[in-house]
């Protein structure tokens, strides 16, 4: 059995090789998985706003803007120089605005999403397996999903 690394809200983490990342509680929030198929190096970013508008928050991981630069400088930092992208999550009117977020901001940094479960009235559970880069959604009320 795989070892799972929680995320927590507003929460960041990597791992190498093996072990499975898992974050809870998407409604509005969104999970943003990125992984480097090549030597094996995953994350997760649970964000819950679009931007950060406090400067007194010393949490970067909080929002999308300043939780996905970082994100992708500790991506490099360890190595990474290909990425698959899958993101999920995003109900209610702070879940768009954080799709729409994440959205441009991948775009401006020249990355693409490769598998996406967004919207809807749903809460999502999201895993990502570091060995295959497979990401999973699980839901209380549907069949697990694979994006």
């Amino acid at each position: 059995m795989q070892k799972k690394i929680s995320v927590g809200i507003a929460d960041m983490k990597l791992t190498r090789q093996e072990g499975v990342l898992i974050t809870y509680a998407l409604g509005s929030c969104i999970g943003i998985t990125f992984y480097d198929p090549m030597i094996k190096l995953g994350a997760l970013l649970h964000i819950m706003l679009p931007e950060k508008t406090n400067s007194q928050d010393s949490n970067i991981l909080k929002y999308a803007d300043t939780g996905i630069q970082e994100t992708l400088r500790k991506f490099y930092t360890f190595g990474a120089k290909m990425f698959e992208m899958k993101g999920t999550g995003g109900l209610g009117n702070i879940g768009e605005r954080n799709i729409i977020k994440v959205k441009s901001i991948l775009k401006a940094e020249g990355l693409r999403i490769t598998g996406e479960d967004t919207g809807s009235n749903y809460a999502r559970t999201m895993l990502l397996d570091v060995s295959t880069g497979q990401v999973s959604i699980r839901t209380a009320s549907r069949q697990e999903k694979y994006i």
